[in-house]
This record gives structure tokens, C-alpha cells and sequence, in this order.
């Protein structure tokens, strides 16, 4: 989910409802990390594995507040974290939601990434599991490079996509491919989102399903900015960049998510 992101016209696209050919799945990993979201009913997220980032817009014209509340990021009591953009004004907005993030708290280099989610579906929102170069702010965006995981624009509610940013591929000219569900949608019920990253090469899994893998002698020009630790960030937007404005859909729209999850060689 970019900072600075136009209408995607992307320089690799395509959609798939299947599973694809590609390299084997990586072997030999060992769980690193999880957060199971175990904790009483309206409790925060633990605040030894995520952090909040308050504000609004962040590059995105998205219409909601992001705060720190539990009304907006909180445990459901049977182990699913819920992330709720709610219809109300606040701070000048006309919405509010949250985002949060592992910054300077769990990070991590190559292995398998996943979380399994359960999205919403309305016009106008935005949920993504994706990730961040732990170098930002530092290096700006797109140099620190960014690995959406998983992002999803309401209007599509059987699709969902994996994208790559960096300098050269970035915003409107990011490597993205969509997945698109055989039946249903991706509300339905709880769906597995996974990356594997090596030096050279990610990969982007569905319930298993292999949809796309990008190489490093694939991108445009030479930059590649995964040889380092990134941080992992869940959110869910209401409008902005290709998301488009909410349509009267009513709100509360809730995001839950069963586990997060990190494998290392």
C-alpha cells in the first residue's frame, strides 16, 4: 500500500483464479514469530509486537483518521484481532480506522511471511497486510521498498494482489499481479496470505496457491531493496489512490485477523 499511489497501471498484470507453476515452496524454516491475538475482549493489540501510527493520508488522499483506540484496533476475546473503520468525525475527518505496525519491534530478512485474514467488502475500502524497509523514514519512499503481501480494493470483493515497489517500478508503474477467487469472495471467510523472500526472488501464495514470483533480473533497471530487514503493517483505509471514495456502504466495515506469522531459514 504505496505512500505516493496513482491508478495502478502496472508493467506486469494478470489474473489468475488457479494455482500457478513457479519455484518450489522454500524448505527448512523454522517459526520465527506469531501473533496469535489471544487476550480478553477489547484489549490493544500486544504492544510488544505492534505499534500504532496516528494521523491521516499518508501519501494516499485516504479519507480516514487512523487512531490508537480500541474501538478502531482491539482483540475479539477468541483469539482475532479486529481492525474497524467506523463512519464518524473526528479530527477533521470524516472516518476513522487504524494501522498498525512491527516497527522497531519485530522485523525480519528472507523466510515466509502470512497471515490469514478474513476481509471486508464495500466500495471505497482498502485493507492490506504489507511491508516496509526498516530504513524508512530515513530513506524515503519508493527507495526503501515496499512488499504488499496482500492488498484488496473493495469494488473487487473476489480479488485480492501482491506488488512490488522500488525506484523504477513504483506507484502507477509497480509490478503487481492480482488473484481472483474461483467462487465467492474474499469476505466469505478466512483466507491465507503469504510471501516467501529470498535474496533474489519473492513469491506470492493464496491458501497455498502460487500467483505470482518476481526475480531480481526481472525488475526494471537495477534496484532491488530487499536484501534487508523490513517491518510488517496491517490497515485498513477508507478511499484514497485506487481504492476510490466510500459509496453510502454502511459502516462499521471490520477486518479480523486470525494470526500473523513469520518462518525463517
Amino acid at each position: 500500500m504505496t505512500r505516493f499511489r496513482l491508478l495502478l497501471a502496472a508493467t506486469l498484470v494478470s489474473t489468475l483464479s488457479c494455482a500457478s507453476t513457479g519455484p518450489e515452496p522454500l524448505d527448512n524454516l523454522k517459526l520465527f514469530w506469531e501473533d496469535t491475538f489471544d487476550g480478553a475482549a477489547g484489549t490493544l493489540p500486544n504492544a510488544a509486537n505492534w505499534r500504532f501510527d496516528i494521523g491521516t493520508d499518508w501519501g494516499n488522499a485516504q479519507l480516514e483518521y487512523d487512531t490508537d483506540r480500541a474501538s478502531n484496533a482491539s482483540l475479539s476475546g477468541d483469539g482475532k484481532l479486529v481492525i474497524t473503520a467506523r463512519r464518524e468525525d473526528f479530527e477533521g475527518r470524516s472516518y476513522t480506522s487504524a494501522r498498525i505496525t512491527t516497527k522497531d519491534l519485530v522485523e525480519t530478512q528472507y523466510g515466509r511471511i502470512e497471515a490469514r485474514i478474513k476481509l471486508p467488502t464495500a466500495r471505497g475500502i482498502w485493507p492490506a497486510f504489507w511491508m516496509l524497509g526498516n530504513d524508512f523514514p530515513e530513506n524515503d519512499w519508493p527507495g526503501v521498498g515496499e512488499i504488499d503481501i496482500m492488498e484488496n480494493f473493495g469494488r473487487e470483493p473476489a480479488s485480492i494482489q501482491g506488488a512490488l515497489h522500488a525506484p523504477g517500478y513504483s506507484g502507477a508503474n509497480s509490478i503487481y499481479r492480482k488473484y481472483t477467487l474461483p467462487s465467492g469472495t474474499f469476505s466469505d471467510d478466512f483466507h491465507d496470505f503469504a510471501v516467501e523472500w529470498t535474496k533474489d526472488r519473492l513469491t506470492w501464495y493464496v491458501d497455498g496457491n502460487l500467483y505470482q514470483s518476481i526475480e531480481r533480473d526481472q525488475v526494471p533497471g537495477d534496484a532491488w531493496p530487499f536484501t534487508k530487514p523490513f517491518y510488517m503493517i496491517l490497515n485498513l483505509a477508507v478511499g484514497g489512490g485506487p481504492a476510490g471514495p466510500p459509496d453510502g456502504t454502511t459502516f462499521p466495515q471490520v477486518m479480523l485477523v486470525d494470526w500473523v506469522r513469520v518462518y525463517r531459514p
